[in-house]
């Protein structure tokens, strides 16, 4: 049941961030789909490891196979839905409470929290990057298929 609930508020927050950030309708249910499956992989993953690497590692190669995939089937860049699909990874809490801390002096706990979002920063970071050089080896594939796939439809 966590993970029905997961998806459909990741769905529902990827799609209303997508939609406060302007970007075009037709990418609004690829990006919504892709922000949820991912978020379904941070949960799974989260409950298998007590690291915050592996989860948000995972969610954002994830994000960046779909987002490519779902940017080609529907011609459109794949910056416009990465950008919505990373508001559930995104580490806003965590970056408040850091500097929540600074400010009353609890430079301990503030560099704990510092030092945690740059992980997942950089865990995020990283994920693209390795769905990145995946995608790049799959797009002959993927693009063949689509072509073969428009010219009977």
């Amino acid at each position: 049941m966590r993970l029905l609930i997961g998806f459909i508020f990741s769905f529902l927050s990827t799609v209303g961030f997508g939609i406060i950030t302007n970007v075009p309708r037709r990418t609004l249910l690829p990006a919504g789909l892709t922000g949820a499956i991912a978020w379904i992989v941070y949960l799974i993953t989260s409950q298998l490891t007590s690291n915050i690497i592996m989860p948000n590692l995972l969610a954002a190669v994830t994000i960046g196979l779909l987002a490519n995939a779902a940017a080609m089937w529907i011609k459109a860049p794949v910056n416009l839905l990465y950008i919505p699909c990373l508001v559930s990874l995104v580490p806003g809490a965590i970056i408040y409470m850091s500097l929540k801390d600074f400010t009353l002096g609890l430079n301990g706990s503030a560099e704990q929290n510092l030092l945690k979002t740059l992980t997942i920063a950089m865990a995020l970071a990283v994920g693209f990057v390795i769905a990145e050089a995946i995608f790049y080896q799959l797009k002959p594939v993927l693009q063949r298929w689509l072509a073969t796939s428009n010219k009977k439809g």
